[in-house]
């Protein structure tokens, strides 16, 4: 338990350097120019789908009548945009944790590897290919997870649940992989797992219940239409930075643990200092006092 607070306020202070707080809105940039791109290229044909499909629901059709009888017509106009953002989030939720594992993170291992375990053996692991495959593959259980389970978000106390918990699922195959992927060898990682699985697991239910706090953002998004396109830009950098934070958690938990394995097994945890090259002729000689050897004349 100690661990786990030492290691979370760690990464917390660590979240003030201004290096970190650069590398976060890197993400951002990133996702701003993809969703640019989409949304010149998709955005009008996407909403002109959405409220052909809220048009033909027979379901809807007594509550655009309701809606009609208001005063609010065309209802369906006004609601398919912002459904259509809604639909989006979980979607820019991922994409900025891929870019945080791709990106940000091996530069955060080598920030507190650099600060606090300056001498640690790097056993290398876990290749970058290794990690993206295996954070493809975690994304892709996870978004089979939340189709899955979208149904249940109607049940008010469940949406409160099931999206942390997937977070908090993801976020901790993701990053403990890339926390010791440069560091642990294959055998150590499986060995960390095993011992530390349930505490690695609830960290990354916290950061997933943490990830739900820009959620007040985007409903402040919706109550305050004119101030749409700032809040997004902010709810997205909160993301990202909650993101780096995990990232940061799982780092100095991992790497503190690796570190106990290794004195657990007497085994050095440091790197072996690099054998010297090998002495000349003239820097034998040099050591032995004895006469070098006379150089030829040229010509």
């Amino acid at each position: 338990m100690s661990s786990l607070f030492d290691s979370f306020w760690r990464a917390a202070a660590y979240c003030l350097i201004p290096r970190v707080i650069f590398l976060s809105l890197l993400p951002l940039l990133l996702i701003a120019v993809l969703a640019g791109v989409c949304g010149y290229f998709f955005w009008h044909p996407a909403v002109a789908a959405t409220q052909q499909m809220l048009g033909d629901a027979s379901w809807l059709g007594s509550l655009w009548g309701w809606l009609s009888g208001m005063g609010w017509d065309n209802a369906s106009d006004t609601l398919a945009p912002l459904l259509l953002v809604l639909a989006a989030i979980p979607l820019i939720v991922l994409i900025a944790l891929l870019l945080v594992a791709v990106f940000m993170t091996p530069a955060l291992v080598n920030l507190v590897s650099q600060r606090r375990f300056p001498a640690l053996a790097r056993k290398k692991g876990g290749s970058v290919a290794a990690s993206v495959i295996w954070s493809a593959l975690s994304t892709g259980a996870a978004l089979l997870a939340l189709v899955i389970s979208s149904p249940l978000w109607l049940v008010p106390p469940l949406i409160l649940v099931l999206p942390p918990l997937i977070w908090g699922w993801l976020t901790y195959r993701v990053m403990s992989f890339d926390a010791l992927a440069e560091h642990a060898s294959k055998e150590e990682r499986k060995e960390l797992f095993a011992r530390h699985r349930y505490s690695l697991l609830g960290i990354g239910v916290v950061c997933g219940f943490l990830g739900a706090a820009p959620s007040l953002v985007w409903a402040s998004a919706v109550v305050f239409a004119a101030a749409f396109l700032v809040l997004i830009p902010v709810a997205i950098w909160i993301y990202t930075l909650v993101f780096a934070f995990s990232s940061l958690w799982f780092i100095h938990y991992c790497l503190a643990a690796l570190e106990r394995l290794r004195d657990e097994r007497n085994e050095s945890a440091f790197q072996p200092p690099a054998s010297p090259p090998a002495p000349t002729v003239g820097e034998a000689a040099v050591a032995l006092e004895l006469p070098l050897p006379a150089q030829g004349s040229r010509g």
